[in-house]
């Protein structure tokens, strides 16, 4: 989260719209404790591991600590019921600053790994919702279990700067779960202090550290992370942290990134691939038109359907012969993906490919090409548009009488007037708009 992105809010729609967007780390099987998971139930039962008791029964135990005092929270972290650790810290969380006081023994619990049910605090956890830009309020996995450490990282996140010494310290010293935790709860501050900090946390032992390392560099755009991530795009030994590296660059959009993405394209994890692709997208830089359609070839589709919304976002003519041969790739979604591409960038050359397209045997492909048609506005699509106005699918009809409506072009009239018959209202609706503006231009 877009053609070639010209308006003024194309940056933020690049992130949005992505598909690589990579937000907080994943919780690897490494990460994960042996114990059962623990399901939030009322504070007399606690410990129960029935994890569908745990979406109905979270409310009651929170809903009493919500009356707690703060000292009386501080004391209930020392529980040795992991579900009642992580509930005392999701209560300190909604205290935001006012939880202040809890800050040390919020940091003590960073390296409690042990899991509990997702669903502890009546919520999928890691929601970065300390940042207002919503290319990282990205919701973790909701079927992943949570910890202790994790909720008492989002609730010293919430507490704010305050927490900022105090976490820092634990970055090169803690342990690795409080590590991990601790790399996030800077990247969610985004407090450029840390900047220093987290690039020398990049030679981590734990890839897992690593991971939430170059996700909170990521998140805080500085732009002295920039060759430090570019080195670990293509040389560290976990595709996850590559992976998350490249995301990282993407975020922080320096041109600086370009290459080592490029090198990224050709990384032997598919998933690394398809994030540099997108960071590529999201950094707009033309050089990478002609890597990005070498990427055209990959063996995974999802990396061929990044790559072509990649050059879509780029906005570069260059890209065009590439996307046009794309409109006749095996997967669908590339297909679509690139008609999409083609209609961003505006290029009169996409026209035939496009009309050839609107006969495409899916019909989301038929509908993207048809809007492509449209936004390029070229005449030469109006055969092809008035001939796809009896396209099985209603959805296609609409699309073309607005492309043709796009035009403006007289030799639509009768087409449209046609469709003004369609046995779909939206058709109809559409094709009367298009027939007005035909109409007022001739």
């Amino acid at each position: 989260m877009s053609p070639a992105l010209l308006s003024t809010a194309g940056a933020a729609f690049v992130l949005a719209i992505g598909f690589g967007l990579t937000p907080a780390p994943r919780v690897t099987a490494a990460d994960r404790a042996t114990a059962p998971i623990v399901a939030a139930t009322p504070i007399a039962a606690i410990g129960s591991d029935t994890a569908a008791a745990g979406k109905t029964a979270a409310a009651a135990p929170l809903a009493v600590m919500r009356r707690d005092t703060i000292a009386s929270l501080i004391a209930q972290l020392d529980s040795p019921v992991p579900a009642a650790r992580a509930l005392v810290a999701c209560a300190l969380a909604e205290r935001k600053a006012d939880a202040a006081p809890a800050i040390a023994s919020l940091v003590a619990v960073l390296d409690d790994d042990a899991p509990v049910s997702p669903y502890i605090c009546r919520e999928e956890w890691w929601l970065n919702d300390v940042d207002d830009d919503n290319s990282f309020q990205r919701q973790w996995q909701p079927t992943e279990p949570t910890t202790p450490g994790q909720e008492a990282a989002r609730a010293l996140a919430r507490i704010g700067t305050l927490s900022f010494e105090p976490v820092l310290r634990v970055l090169p010293k803690g342990g690795g779960h409080a590590r991990r935790n601790a790399a996030w709860v800077l990247g969610a501050l985004r407090d450029e202090r840390a900047v220093p900090p987290l690039i020398a946390q990049l030679t981590d032992t734990l890839a897992t550290v690593r991971e939430n390392v170059v996700w909170a560099l990521g998140a805080l755009r500085d732009d002295q992370a920039v060759d430090p991530l570019g080195r670990v795009v293509t040389q560290d030994d976990s595709a996850d942290v590559r992976r998350q590296s490249a995301w990282a660059l993407g975020a922080i959009r320096s041109d600086r990134a370009v290459e080592p993405l490029i090198r990224g394209l050709k990384d032997r994890d598919h998933a690394v691939r398809k994030q540099a692709a997108w960071a590529l997208g999201a950094i707009r830089d033309a050089r990478a038109v002609d890597a990005l359609a070498g990427a055209l070839g990959d063996s995974q589709s999802e990396v061929r359907k990044q790559a072509v919304w990649a050059m879509g976002a780029i906005g570069d003519g260059r890209a065009v012969p590439g996307l046009a041969k794309a409109l006749g790739d095996a997967d669908a979604d590339v297909r679509h993906q690139a008609a999409w591409a083609l209609g961003a960038i505006r290029d009169s050359r996409g026209v035939d490919p496009l009309v050839q397209a609107l006969k495409d045997a899916e019909s989301s492909v038929r509908k993207q090409a048809a809007w492509a048609l449209g936004a390029i506005r070229d005449g030469r699509a109006v055969d092809g548009l008035i001939a796809a106005l009896g396209d099985t699918h209603g959805a296609v009809r609409k699309q073309v009488a607005w492309a043709l409506g796009a035009i403006g072009d007289g030799r639509a009239a009768d087409g449209l007037t046609a469709a003004l018959q369609d046995k779909d209202a939206d058709v109809r609706k559409q094709a009367a708009w298009a027939l007005g503006v035909v109409v007022r231009r001739q």
